[in-house]
């Protein structure tokens, strides 16, 4: 599959016609982007590691099996968000080799606010170990919270997501403690494209490490039949780190669908 998104995405840079596609407006672009757009999403997206640090060449991948689905509860607005991923280990000596299994399922349910120009999200997390193996997953219950800030312009997205998840029963391995940060720049351009930048930043609060990766990519919008496709490629490089086996090269790819309520 990553190799499929990674053709798409070169056919869709290179400019090749993708079917009868609708011309995407600002405020479709803007729609596309926005993780608190309420509407039913399917994305298939990839986050491949070239390099890392500690691991020489070895390199690994995650593909993300990622879908939203806006719902009300107590009267109230949210956006639920599953997030499956397929992980690949880095082929190193130890522990053992390279693997390649189902990894921990994620959710988090988000209320969503406005306050001015200013759309909110903020709701629980929880992290399932549904790893297929102990190489592919934590082996841990994880709960948390999660909270998105997003800003539209005329001129395109920026924003964040903050998740912070802890665990708290699962099997007798490491404990987990861990903070991610988003940050969301997108710049829309003519004829549907955008350039973006939008990696994560990861946070072991246990041992200290961590790693800020900056992203510079492109993708491109389009409409077809009510549904609207994106497609983006991003590369990702580490800025600063701390502990080995942390990214310094990465590339997140994807296609995500958004279906008319």
């Amino acid at each position: 599959m990553k190799n499929i998104l990674a053709a798409a995405a070169v056919f869709a840079a290179a400019g090749l016609p993708l079917g009868a596609a609708a011309q995407a407006s600002g405020a479709d672009m803007n729609a596309a982007n926005n993780p608190l757009t309420p509407t039913i999403g399917a994305n298939l997206q990839d986050q491949y590691v070239g390099r890392s640090y500690g691991l020489g060449d070895a390199d690994s991948n995650a593909f993300l099996f990622r879908g939203t689905l806006p719902h009300k509860l107590f009267g109230m607005p949210q956006i639920l968000r599953a997030t499956m991923p397929v992980v690949t280990t880095a082929d190193t000596p130890l522990p053992g080799g390279r693997y390649t299994g189902a990894g921990d399922l994620n959710l988090f349910d988000v209320f969503l606010f406005k306050a001015g120009g200013v759309e909110l999200g903020i709701g629980p997390q929880l992290t399932l170990p549904t790893a297929s193996r102990d190489q592919t997953g934590a082996g841990k219950w994880q709960g948390g919270l999660a909270a998105v800030a997003m800003a539209p312009q005329k001129w395109g997205l920026v924003g964040g997501l903050v998740t912070w998840q802890k665990s708290f029963a699962g099997d007798d391995r490491p404990g987990v403690d861990t903070a991610q940060l988003q940050p969301f720049f997108i710049y829309n351009l003519e004829q549907g494209w955008y350039v973006r930048s939008s990696a994560t930043w990861n946070f072991n609060l246990k041992n200290g490490d961590y790693s800020i990766p900056v992203g510079a990519g492109a993708g491109k919008i389009w409409k077809m039949g009510g549904t609207t496709y994106n497609l983006f490629v991003e590369p990702q490089w580490t800025v600063a780190h701390q502990g080995d086996g942390q990214p310094k090269f990465q590339v997140f790819m994807g296609l995500n669908l958004q279906f008319p309520l």
